[in-house]
């Protein structure tokens, strides 16, 4: 059997990193595809040396465009490849508009899907996820769903029992394993000068939040009252949307209390060490 791994985020190539191992360790017939849905290609690469992951067979590099347009080039992008490499499955993970396009491609080729993380629900549809995650689902052949909760989501929407796979979540290997690499490799503790339990770990990037003036005025004023409340530093890894809005709405923001972008391996490190995360990221509540 020949498998295609279809990713385009960071968070992703994250929670995919297992299966990818799983796949060496086997030395199974795949490939990965990277559409290129939120970071350059140059920045992702760094990404996968980090991770100690193969390199990516192909990549789109389609950027970040609207939700339309950027779907539109990732199905018409993957469905070259997949009409050329002709596997027999097509993985999947999440949420994203990698995850629609990907596996829409893959259905009308008559490709089997497989949606890792499958069933998760918010029951918003205001929420371009949520759109995503539904529509996957629902022409997926394998739906490997992380917990109980998300099989039974699934079962109520008349999905079929027998696609439905309880795995367990791959960010719980992911974090096992990469955690084992960052502490070889990356010792980001000592290079800001912080001790651990000593500092609070903060991110914000949801759309819903950021392109909010009013929301995010509030989210970058939050780290104020914690440093004064506790007396202990915030680590405030600025995400460059973030950044683009707080400068777009003219927030009032002090630059020497924010970080630029961390990677994998010292973002991981900072979260295992911190007193507290405070976030607004899924991936990082996992």
């Amino acid at each position: 059997m020949s498998i295609a791994i279809v990713l385009g985020t960071r968070p992703e190539i994250i929670k995919m990193a297992p299966i990818i191992r799983e796949c060496e360790r086997r030395k199974l017939d795949y490939f990965v595809l990277h559409t290129g849905q939120h970071y350059s290609y140059q920045m992702d690469s760094i990404f996968f040396e980090q991770l100690e992951l193969p390199s990516t067979r192909y990549n789109l590099d389609v950027g970040s465009v609207s939700h339309a347009e950027q779907t539109g080039r990732i199905m018409a992008g993957v469905e070259k490849v997949l009409m050329n490499e002709c596997p027999d499955v097509v993985l999947v993970q999440g949420d994203t508009n990698t995850v629609l396009a990907g596996a829409l491609a893959a259905s009308k080729l008559h490709i089997k899907v497989g949606h890792v993380e499958a069933g998760l629900r918010s029951y918003d549809r205001s929420m371009p996820e949520e759109i995503n995650r539904v529509v996957a689902d629902h022409i997926s052949d394998y739906l490997f769903v992380p917990t109980e909760i998300s099989r039974q989501n699934l079962l109520r929407e008349g999905i079929s029992e027998d696609k439905i796979f309880v795995t367990g979540n791959t960010i719980v290997d992911s974090v096992r394993e990469n955690l084992e690499i960052a502490m070889r490799k990356v010792n980001v503790m000592a290079e800001l000068g912080l001790k651990p339990k000593g500092f609070f770990l903060v991110t914000s990037h949801p759309q819903e939040n950021v392109d909010n003036k009013e929301r995010l005025g509030e989210i970058i004023r939050g780290p104020k009252l914690i440093k004064s409340e506790f007396s202990l530093p915030v680590v405030f890894p600025v995400h460059p949307r973030t950044r683009t809005m707080i400068e777009s709405f003219g927030i009032e923001f002090d630059e020497k209390k924010a970080l630029e972008p961390l990677g994998r391996l010292e973002f991981l490190q900072l979260e295992a060490n911190s007193r507290l995360a405070l976030t607004d990221s899924s991936g990082v509540q996992e």
